[in-house]
């Protein structure tokens, strides 16, 4: 099968499920006809393109339709958080075919969870009668700053073992195609955008979980700055606190606002026993939860001023405690920020919910291998 990073603009037009016939291929790629034949000779060939029935005639002949095909190659994405792994199957257009989830520590070191993401994988393709030759690539999204370049960890705080692992290397022995690795905040970021948001260009998303983080879309592109840290939110230091961060700084954002700082302040163990107590009306667990949303709309009013979002999205596992912490977030940013950046600023819940990864780290791999 032909290289699929190579830019391809037939394909790039039959992307959106519409049959379209030469004629039309021709006039809307500006191309010559013998280069749309060509292509779509070589597409047919791929698997990538099908027939797909005629168009009306016009006198003689009726010319035959093409369309994508979705399933020609598949995509295998990984969410890795800090307890857990999940990982599904994915078509071209990033549907999610099939899923598996299994609670794993990140803490098992990078050779244990990064054999668990290839035997998943291969699990999958085995259900679904398909081979690993049909992959198109793997994404991974990891729970620590990674170099997006490389696609190593950085120093990341929650997990020991992992520093300048070269993850992609391990998978790539496994796994054939492309596998690129990211932030999970970014990955997030990404699947949110790509699935509930195509046409907003300034996007914030926000993770509230163990950690706190934020991935940027910018001019409808993810930004990650020059090594890839943009939007560690996190680890920013929130006013009038000294409390000691894990990172070994004091006062960062996630040392009082993230579910590992509020599960601890109310005795409980995880960010699920922190939802539930907010769930079931627990009187100082709901006032936790709104201060930690205040405290973190603190930062983010910054990052309103800075970036000019038009829409602030918040996921992570904190945000399925429902309005508390979405209401100390606007109570913050919208008292902070200049009318000029809110005018217009939504602050809402992640529409894709625990899918954002999953379909984030398909979204990394098709827009290498697609656009």
């Amino acid at each position: 099968m032909s290289e699929l990073g190579t830019t391809d603009p037939v394909l790039r037009l039959l992307r959106d499920g519409q049959p379209r016939t030469r004629a039309e291929l021709i006039e809307l790629s500006g191309l010559a006809r013998s280069t749309v034949t060509g292509r779509i000779e070589t597409l047919l060939a791929d698997g990538l393109v099908v027939p797909s029935g005629e168009a009306a005639s016009t006198g003689g002949r009726p010319p035959a339709r093409f369309r994508f095909n979705p399933t020609a190659r598949l995509v295998l994405a990984a969410d890795v958080g800090a307890t857990h792994l999940s990982v599904a199957l994915t078509d071209l257009t990033g549907a999610i075919l099939d899923r598996s989830t299994t609670q794993l520590p990140i803490a098992e070191g990078p050779e244990v969870v990064l054999a668990a993401v290839a035997q998943a994988g291969q699990a999958l393709l085995r259900t679904a009668g398909r081979s690993v030759e049909d992959l198109a690539g793997t994404g991974v999204g990891l729970p620590g700053p990674v170099e997006h370049s490389t696609g190593r960890p950085n120093h990341p705080p929650i997990m020991p073992g992992w520093d300048s692992y070269d993850v992609v290397g391990r998978l790539s022995r496994d796994l054939p195609g492309a596998v690129l690795v990211d932030n999970d905040v970014n990955i997030m970021a990404l699947g949110e955008h790509a699935t509930a948001y195509p046409d907003v260009e300034h996007l914030l998303f926000v993770k509230v979980a163990t950690g706190i983080g934020a991935g940027v879309i910018s001019g409808g592109r993810l930004h990650r700055g020059a090594r890839g840290a943009a939007g560690d939110i996190g680890h920013i230091q929130a006013p009038g606190h000294t409390e000691l961060c894990r990172c070994g700084n004091i006062g960062c954002l996630e040392a009082i606002a993230s579910a590992a700082a509020l599960a601890s302040k109310l005795g409980v163990g995880t960010s699920r026993d922190v939802v539930e107590l907010v769930r079931s009306g627990n009187a100082e667990a709901i006032a936790a939860i709104r201060q930690a949303g205040r405290e973190i709309g603190t930062v983010l009013a910054a990052a309103v001023s800075l970036l000019n979002p038009s829409v602030i999205v918040v996921g992570g596992s904190l945000s399925q405690a429902g309005d508390s912490l979405l209401a100390g977030l606007r109570e913050t940013i919208y008292a902070r920020s200049l009318p000029l950046a809110t005018t217009d600023l939504r602050v809402v819940p992640s529409r894709t919910g625990r899918d954002a990864a999953l379909l984030g780290a398909a979204t990394l791999v098709l827009n290498h291998t697609l656009s």
